[in-house]
């Protein structure tokens, strides 16, 4: 039956919240007026991957598409490249080292956000004397792409010439690395209920000019056969049978898969580093994470209902790295490495690039140690985010992947 329930104590998660700005407030009123329009065409419901979709990229309006203030402590969040300039300059070693037997490589960023990492990297890179033929940002909302243009001109004004923006993916396949960090997990997902016998899907409508949940068969018969491989994985959600009043909720990305797919037709020789946070399958849908890994992050505060604060919100879901591993494979990419960001960076060169620090300068090393911490450490951000390499024709080891290398647990 479709469960036409609004979602659950939104209006004590609300209420939690900073209230938004006037501003902000009519900004997501005029998307959820956008939305609540769409879903009326579409016949009165839409997947919330299509809602996702369209709170996040709507034109103009997303989260990700509109002039909102979005990384760094003004913003909703703060990811790995404005934390610590190492995180970029460890990447950079990578990079380095995976373009040595490349013809004329380049590097493509995809959401290149503030423009912090590209900054970084290719100032590290010119430290190597290893520059790329070009630098690809592509970068879909026009105010990240003029934030990031501003960025790369002031700071680093001689490197300029190396970067050019795109729109779409590269028409002809090129040599080099595709980088991209915190990319999937703002991808949208489709949100799946298994119960007994029966899987629906989880479609957003309006009731009461609220958005509610409405439970119905899939929209894809791609998401009946993932939701059959995830009761397979998990004996007790195969036992899901015997026990009716229980129900199991979780997500499944399609957009990876094809992102995926569409990539490896991009890339003649060369590599896809993915730093994001997620799990293993056999983590990721363990019976335990019965109500999935959707997430909203508002303000840099934390909350569980998507269907709120359209378009002045994030909404993430962890990444399911087996899934990527297994895109990749099935599209001619090798995996080539899988591990923790902490033992990714202490393998890539951290602590050589900590050591160009002075430690007479105390207040200096005092701030470099403390960001090492938050990008290391197993309760920061070290061992929850994951790095993930798919390479085609590219006979090279990284460093950063010799030791501690996860790729058997996929």
């Amino acid at each position: 039956m479709p469960d036409n329930r609004p979602p659950p104590a939104s209006s004590e998660i609300q209420q939690e919240l900073p209230a938004p700005s006037t501003e902000l407030q009519e900004h997501s009123d005029k998307l959820k007026r956008l939305i609540s329009n769409v879903i009326q065409e579409q016949g009165g419901n839409i997947t919330f991957a299509e809602y996702m979709n369209l709170a996040l990229y709507a034109p103009g309006l997303g989260y990700y598409s509109a002039g909102l203030q979005k990384f760094g402590r003004l913003g909703d969040f703060i990811t790995a490249p404005e934390i610590s300039p190492i995180f970029s300059q460890c990447l950079a070693l990578q990079c380095a080292q995976l373009m040595l037997p490349l013809d004329q490589p380049m590097i493509l960023e995809v959401g290149a956000g503030s423009g912090t990492m590209a900054i970084e990297l290719l100032s590290e890179l010119e430290r190597q004397a290893s520059l790329p033929e070009k630098y690809l940002i592509l970068e879909l909302s026009a105010e990240l792409r003029d934030r990031q243009q501003q960025q790369i001109h002031e700071k680093i004004p001689h490197l300029y010439p190396c970067f050019e923006w795109l729109d779409h993916l590269p028409e002809h396949p090129f040599n080099g690395i595709v980088i991209a960090n915190e990319l999937l997990d703002a991808m949208p997902v489709h949100l799946l209920k298994i119960e007994r016998q029966t899987v629906y899907e989880r479609y957003v409508a309006v009731k009461n000019d609220d958005f509610i949940w409405q439970d119905d068969v899939p929209s894809q018969q791609r998401l009946q056969q993932r939701a059959q491989s995830i009761r397979e994985l998990q004996q007790p959600l195969a036992d899901l049978n015997d026990k009716p009043d229980q129900a199991y909720v979780t997500e499944i990305n399609l957009y990876a898969d094809d992102w995926i797919r569409s990539i490896s037709k991009v890339l003649d020789s060369g590599a896809i580093l993915l730093v994001d946070y997620g799990y293993t399958a056999q983590e990721y849908y363990h019976p335990q994470r019965s109500m999935g890994t959707l997430m909203c992050h508002y303000q840099h505060r934390r909350h569980d209902n998507p269907l709120i604060l359209p378009g002045i919100q994030d909404i993430t879901a962890h990444v399911d790295f087996s899934a990527v591993a297994r895109a990749g494979q099935e599209n001619g990419l090798q995996l080539s490495g899988f591990t923790t960001q902490a033992h990714f960076l202490m393998n890539g060169g951290l602590m050589d690039i900590a050591q160009r620090f002075d430690p007479e300068n105390m207040l200096e090393y005092a701030a470099i140690a403390q960001q090492i911490k938050r990008l290391t450490l197993p309760d920061e951000m070290g061992e929850l985010f994951i790095v993930i390499l798919l390479s085609r024709n590219l006979p090279i080891s990284l460093a950063a992947f010799q030791f501690q290398d996860l790729r058997h647990r996929l």
